[in-house]
């Protein structure tokens, strides 16, 4: 072996560590917003924009946010598991495709909220897998037991209610969409529900 074999280990070591480093701070960085500029400056942006028409064809999200906790309280762990739980009612029949469109709109509505009051945690799930789960309850008691229960835990707690113009009565809450937040701790409000 040369002199110049162990120079060289040491340097692609020194370059691997340092590379690693880098991109860890970089990711950390990146989930605690760094790289999108002050909080401060996001929000006046945002309040600039003025308001967006939310004209769904199959159903509408529940816009009163009054029962909303401080949504921005949740965070989660670096390489803390983060889901979006989609509940749906089964007593009320819907067809496979009623379920899919419902269950598209849930996910839209907890985005859009997120998006808002709480992007980092949001950030955070789209580069842990972006995991959904289809759960079923069996009435819409239920249904808003779970929305009550998600929010005074502070989560995202979205429920769809229908249009009208298909299978369903208008106004009928279809789908409850909870999070994306950590398991752990929508667990708490769905742990006992079944999978769809």
């Amino acid at each position: 072996m040369t002199a110049e074999g162990p120079t060289q280990m040491a340097t692609y070591i020194a370059v691997a560590i340092l590379s690693l480093t880098v991109g860890y701070w970089v990711g950390v960085g990146s989930s605690l917003g760094f790289s999108r500029g002050p909080p401060e400056i996001r929000r006046k942006e945002k309040d600039s924009d003025g308001e967006e028409d939310d004209e769904d064809v199959g159903g509408s999200d529940e816009e009163d946010a009054s029962g909303d906790g401080d949504l921005a309280s949740v965070s989660a762990g670096m390489i803390e598991e983060c889901k979006l739980v989609l509940v749906v009612r089964t007593d009320l029949g819907m067809t496979k495709g009623k379920i899919a469109a419902q269950c598209s709109h849930a996910t839209l509505a907890c985005y859009k909220t997120l998006s808002k009051s709480n992007p980092s945690l949001l950030k955070h799930w789209e580069r842990t897998g972006q995991a959904k789960i289809a759960l079923r309850c069996d009435s819409e008691d239920e249904l808003l037991l779970l929305q009550a229960t998600a929010q005074s835990l502070n989560l995202c707690a979205r429920s769809i209610q229908d249009a009208g113009r298909t299978q369903i009565a208008a106004g009928s809450r279809t789908v409850l969409g909870i999070g994306p937040a950590p398991v752990k701790l929508i667990n708490q409000v769905t742990g006992a529900l079944k999978l769809l």
